[in-house]
């Protein structure tokens, strides 16, 4: 018998490999600090609020928004990576690097001095799940080959 290892419900109309579901939920959360920036930006009355929740030290906010980069380019360039090919494959690693440095961040954190809390342990257990998936889906190596 022969083994397939996609279906066909998993390429589009152009022969393409969708990507997974799994992928856009680990984009939000790299780019967790642009979504933050979005809602607040939409938010007007109550967006200095909600930055000043999550980001009591606006430095950190704006070094928050370095590692959602990649993760905003893949999201931008996933409708056109036939067109895109050679940076399309790169933005894997970059996603991957992005990934690791969003891990070790917050525990840098907490040497630095910032309480320890549920919701930071949290995210380093999200990341430390989205950087294990990120290496190791086959179907998503697939997707940027």
């Amino acid at each position: 018998m022969k083994n397939t290892e996609f279906y066909p419900d998993d390429y589009d109309n152009f022969g393409r490999l969708r990507l997974p579901v799994l992928f856009w939920c680990i984009l939000l959360l790299q780019a967790r600090t642009w979504v933050l920036f979005v809602m607040a930006a939409a938010s007007r009355q109550q967006g200095d609020t909600l930055l000043n929740l999550f980001y009591p030290d606006h430095d950190m906010f704006w070094l928050g928004l370095l590692p959602g980069i990649p993760a905003v380019a893949a999201f931008l360039l996933s409708g056109r990576r036939h067109f895109f090919s050679r940076l399309w494959a790169l933005m894997r690693w970059l996603l991957v690097a992005a990934q690791a440095a969003l891990l070790l961040w917050q525990p840098l954190l907490w040497l630095a001095g910032d309480p320890l809390s549920g919701i930071g342990v949290t995210l380093v257990m999200l990341d430390g799940f989205a950087l294990w998936w990120l290496l190791s889906s086959r179907r998503l190596r697939a997707c940027f080959q």
